[in-house]
């Protein structure tokens, strides 16, 4: 048979209806943490800070991953020949607004491949000059990757370079373009 007693650790209050154990049941219906408890509160935000480091270190780790150069092999005396037979042609330098009230600039240029071996990757460096022919930007480029169909002899594409940001200094003429990279 259940007994009617009350439960030690918890008592009535004195007259004047404070509690005078720290366990005491609450009459708002609220739990009382001064016996250890925890917080839901503060365990959705524990969590919610975990959650948070770990989505920041993988964008960190992603970031570092995919900002760290392209490191070529060497070139050899057949491959640096044949740089001589990529032309880069039809150059057009462009410039748009974005919807967030940014400009976004554009380089619109034809590669050709005038040699007698498909190209798999093609690396280009653009040289950008102000007014007195300094060096304001350069940027290495990958018109002709893997992932896209090679570039066969005799084959001309189009292609777009997109600039985020282009120094205030630049003359805004097309860039100088050097082919420093080919692979077949």
């Amino acid at each position: 048979m259940l007994s009617e007693a009350k439960h030690p650790s918890i008592s009535e209050g004195n007259e004047h209806g404070d509690s005078s154990s720290p366990a005491a049941a609450r009459t708002d219906g609220l739990r009382d943490l001064s016996d250890g408890g925890r917080s839901p509160l503060l365990m959705i935000f524990a969590i919610s800070v975990a959650i948070a480091a770990v989505l920041a270190t993988v964008a960190w780790l992603m970031h570092a991953r995919l900002s760290r150069p392209v490191v070529r092999p060497p070139l050899s005396a057949e491959t640096r020949a044949y740089l001589k037979q990529v032309a880069v042609t039809d150059m057009h330098m462009s410039a748009a607004e974005t919807g967030l009230g940014s400009n976004v600039t554009y380089l619109d240029a034809h590669i050709s491949n005038s040699g007698a071996r498909a190209l798999r990757e093609v690396d280009l460096d653009l040289t950008f000059v102000d007014m007195l022919n300094q060096l304001v930007l350069r940027k290495t480029v990958h018109p002709i990757t893997t992932t896209a169909p090679p570039l066969q002899p005799g084959e001309s594409r189009p292609f777009r370079v997109t600039f985020d940001y282009m120094p205030a200094e630049w003359n805004q003429g097309p860039p100088l373009v050097t082919v420093v990279y080919v692979s077949f």
